[in-house]
């Protein structure tokens, strides 16, 4: 006997017809990624989207990433990013779905409201999520972002106001940093 058949058998006879059913097609065991690489003051940026249009992953990388490249779908990514680094946008209106544990995506969360050319230290980000003593942990969630830029990362500095690290490299931070303090106060004319 066939071993979906099978199961189908054992299943219908322990929990009944309407309990429980195979799904009638097989769902792939990865979900399909579409990508895109755009042009950056940082180097070549890869923007992943999963199926249902939602960001799961920014690089800083010229390697391309899994799935299919795909300038459609990932047309507004794009647009938002080159908007960015224009200084023509200060937040991202994108929907994410960033892949970490519980504690990770709060950081994360925490990480979309610290406003566009400022920066705060892992303390106080620890204690935005009500999780005092976690400045560690919080660090470490924060270099495993795998949406950095669009989930601002690079605004979280050390406590004593060096700028601590970033997974992107050091320099790219300051280039992140340095772009959103010349964007977030406009020259006054004389």
């Amino acid at each position: 006997m066939h071993k979906d058949k099978f199961l189908t058998r054992v299943l219908y006879e322990v929990y009944g017809a309407k309990s429980w059913s195979l799904p009638l097609k097989e769902e792939p065991a990865v979900p399909q990624l579409y990508w895109d690489m755009l042009e950056s003051p940082l180097g070549k940026l890869s923007a992943v989207l999963d199926s249902k249009g939602q960001v799961v992953a920014l690089s800083i990388s010229d390697q391309k990433p899994e799935g299919k490249q795909n300038k459609n779908r990932c047309l507004e990514v794009v647009k938002q990013l080159a908007q960015y680094f224009s200084g023509h946008r200060k937040t991202f209106e994108l929907q994410l779905n960033p892949q970490g544990t519980v504690f990770q995506r709060r950081v994360w969360q925490a990480l979309t409201k610290i406003p566009y050319g400022k920066t705060c230290g892992y303390g106080d980000l620890a204690r935005r999520i009500e999780k005092p003593g976690a400045a560690r942990a919080v660090g470490q969630a924060n270099g495993a972002n795998p949406i950095p830029i669009i989930i601002p990362c690079h605004r979280v500095i050390a406590g004593d106001g060096s700028i601590g690290g970033y997974t992107g490299g050091l320099n790219k931070k300051k280039i992140l940093l340095a772009l959103e303090l010349a964007h977030s106060h406009p020259l006054q004319k004389p």
